[in-house]
């Protein structure tokens, strides 16, 4: 990836999804527009904000977010516990504590992005806020 253009979150503050997007090379911004969709699509009640200067969308609590880095895509799940419990279905991705790295020319699979924000929803109700 290695664009010329520096990760979103160097550029400083940014107030709106589009904001963040707009100055992403057109691949990144085609990528994250993507799982953006999928996202709204998969949870169309959410509430979709900046957090922490990243796109990210809650429903009462945060839920996950997705950003920009100088060499891969993020989807940023935020829960641990939904990372381990599909471990191995993320096995073949670079992970972190709560996150998945992708190339956009490799985007994340619809089924496994709706998969993961339902686990996600399932964690926040069970913790007894929506």
């Amino acid at each position: 990836m290695n664009h010329a253009n520096p990760p979103a979150q160097k550029r400083g503050r940014v107030a709106t999804v589009a904001e963040y997007l707009a100055p992403l090379p057109k691949d990144v911004r085609a990528a994250l527009e993507k799982l953006r969709k999928l996202i709204k699509a998969a949870v169309p009640d959410a509430e979709e904000v900046i957090s922490y200067q990243i796109p990210a969308f809650k429903r009462g609590k945060m839920l996950v977010g997705f950003g920009a880095a100088e060499s891969h895509c993020t989807f940023f799940v935020m829960s641990t516990a939904v990372m381990r419990a599909h471990a191995a279905e993320l096995a073949k991705y670079e992970t972190g504590k709560g996150s998945i790295r992708f190339q956009p020319e490799k985007p994340l699979p619809a089924a496994l992005v709706r998969k993961v924000i339902q686990a996600r929803i399932a964690e926040n109700e069970k913790s007894g806020k929506r």
